[in-house]
């Protein structure tokens, strides 16, 4: 069955799918709000709301929070991107009416207790620690700052301990009541539960919800220069990342674009990267290249991580690939694999209820609709080679590259 809309008075909209091939039902709730909305003194807020919101509200303490949906199997989770906060559960059928509940009770009615902001700082801090002591997930956050200088982009999802150390509950407070914004939330239900079921229960919740309009405005980022970072840190490799700005989540061409990078460095074993550096070469664990888009820019990257000693190596096979993709237009059959890899891989994430749900609500916020998986399938395979190379051309300038590298001290 295919999913449902409704708007509720107040700007809220509840997205729903049912699937009755599953006892389980996954609801959450996508925030337009994130990372980027913040100002350079409030770096880590978002994310430290997430945290806070199984804190306390105004009917449960933390330990109610966390014991509402596993005492009975469920799971209850978050996470904080640059442009969104979500907040969602998986339970069993017949607890649906628990996870609704809470959901809309730490999403709308969280108080951030002062306690609890102290004892949640040092877990962030203590998150922001091992985020340090792995390269490869530093790397790419520092990465981010390179490519958006002085740009809220290019914060630290996290914060810095700086930031994370001077929070009050006042800021909280502050922080939602001007990013707060009914008609840019979304409420998304995928499961075993009918629309009429799933309203009944979910319509006496929000509505009660004022509606609120936020006239904050997102800031564009600045103009893009290529730049060459090098730090010395205490490691045993060398990490690379490689990347530039691209294309936006409403470019038409994003497809295209989706299928390039999959092609070039996805997450497939046969990818051009993987099989020139690791299969041939042997320089490489793992090689990835992503594509992440946001709502008004995107970027290209690709990190790594070899020995000192093979770095310049792998660093020309990587643009020579690069050059490759460019120069040298898909083959017939290239293409053709190309397509029905990257079309195999979204077909398998749709089975993935708790991220299809997730993805509802992220569509429904940024492109005010939810594109049927046969019109993307459609998309991807009208690429035409010429659209490819021309693409490539564009987004994988490699003049426009920056390069970001930590080299093992001494």
């Amino acid at each position: 069955m295919a999913y449902q809309i409704k708007e509720l008075k107040n700007g809220i909209r509840i997205v729903h799918q049912e699937v009755n091939s599953t006892r389980l039902v996954h609801c959450g709730f996508v925030l337009d709000i994130g990372s980027r909305d913040e100002l350079y003194s409030q770096q880590g807020l978002a994310h430290f709301w997430e945290h806070m919101a199984f804190k306390g509200t105004e009917k449960r303490k933390a330990f109610h929070i966390i014991n509402r949906l596993d005492s009975v199997g469920g799971e209850l989770n978050a996470y904080t991107t640059k442009e969104k906060i979500c907040f969602y559960a998986t339970v069993l059928q017949q607890h649906w009416d628990k996870a609704a509940d809470l959901l809309c009770d730490i999403t709308f009615h969280s108080i951030f207790p002062p306690k609890q902001i102290d004892k949640e700082r040092q877990v962030i801090l203590e998150e922001m620690a091992m985020y340090r002591d792995s390269p490869e997930d530093s790397l790419q956050d520092e990465f981010d700052a390179l490519l958006y200088p002085d740009h809220s982009l290019g914060y630290n999802i996290l914060g810095t301990e700086e930031t994370v150390g001077s929070f009050s509950q006042e800021d909280f407070i502050q922080f939602i009541q001007k990013h707060m914004d009914t008609s840019r939330i979304v409420c998304s239900v995928v499961g075993n539960i009918s629309f009429k079921k799933a309203l009944k229960r979910l319509e006496p919740l929000l509505e009660a919800i004022p509606a609120k309009q936020s006239l904050a405005v997102r800031q564009s980022t600045n103009g893009y220069q290529p730049k060459t970072n090098i730090y010395y840190k205490e490691l045993t490799q060398t990490h690379c990342a490689i990347g530039k700005p691209a294309l936006s989540i409403k470019d038409d061409r994003r497809f295209q674009l989706y299928l390039l990078n999959n092609i070039l460095g996805g997450p497939s074993m046969n990818s051009r990267l993987n099989m020139a550096l690791r299969e041939k070469h042997g320089l490489v664990y793992s090689i990835e290249s992503i594509y992440q888009a946001f709502t008004d820019t995107g970027f290209i990257g690709i990190y790594y991580g070899t020995e000192e000693k093979t770095a310049a190596k792998a660093k020309r096979i990587v643009l020579r690939e690069i050059k490759k993709i460019r120069e040298k237009k898909l083959g017939t059959m290239q293409l053709h694999m190309g397509k029905e890899q990257t079309i195999g891989q979204m077909a398998m994430a749709e089975e993935n209820y708790s991220g299809l749900m997730l993805v509802y609500g992220k569509s429904l916020l940024d492109k005010g609709r939810i594109e049927s998986l046969e019109d993307i399938f459609s998309k991807i395979r009208s690429c035409t080679a010429e659209d490819l190379q021309d693409l490539a051309n564009e987004v994988y300038d490699d003049e426009k590259f920056s390069f970001l590298t930590y080299l093992p001290k001494g």
